[in-house]
């Protein structure tokens, strides 16, 4: 992108503050990870990409579950955010990962429940760094989404160019 995609303005704010209305309506509450300009609990793991985020957001938590939403998706609601947390709390598995109608899961818009800390943290420690790598070993319930735009991110300017004026 060649900027800090969270600072990217967007809705009379910035991105980051959007999708962060979003989780906080649905959830009730929003901690950001690791930001150094906005207020975030300090990533425990820099550098270690957005598997190192969830790991952070799941050791300081003390609810149960987990919203986890990439801060570039500025499609995300929080209707589908607050249909997806319901679907978890009546869940036994360990994380609810939404699946686009592309067939490919989205870690970084999915549920975990703070008991997925310690199988995430062994697959950490061993050098994985892909989410979907690290969900092995853990329950996970898949949630087919119809609606891929929910899950689209922006990572270059090309994928920007169409919210840069909303």
């Amino acid at each position: 992108m060649g900027r800090d995609k969270a600072r990217l303005p967007f809705r009379g704010g910035d991105l980051v503050s959007a999708v962060a209305r979003a989780v906080a309506r649905a959830a009730g509450n929003v901690t950001l990870v690791g930001h150094s300009e906005l207020p975030a609990i300090p990533d425990r793991y820099p550098g270690g990409g957005p598997l190192g985020g969830i790991l952070t957001a799941l050791h300081h938590t003390s609810a149960d579950w987990n919203l986890i939403v990439a801060c570039d998706m500025p499609e995300m609601s929080d209707a589908f955010l607050g249909e997806l947390l319901a679907k978890a709390m009546l869940s036994r598995s360990d994380v609810l990962l939404p699946y686009g109608p592309d067939g490919l899961p989205q870690p970084l818009c999915a549920v975990y429940h703070r008991r997925a800390q310690a199988a995430l943290e062994d697959h950490f420690s061993r050098g994985e760094r892909r989410v979907t790598a690290a969900l092995a070993g853990l329950e996970v319930e898949p949630l087919f989404v119809a609606e891929l735009s929910l899950f689209q991110n922006v990572n270059t300017p090309q994928d920007w160019a169409p919210y840069a004026a909303k």
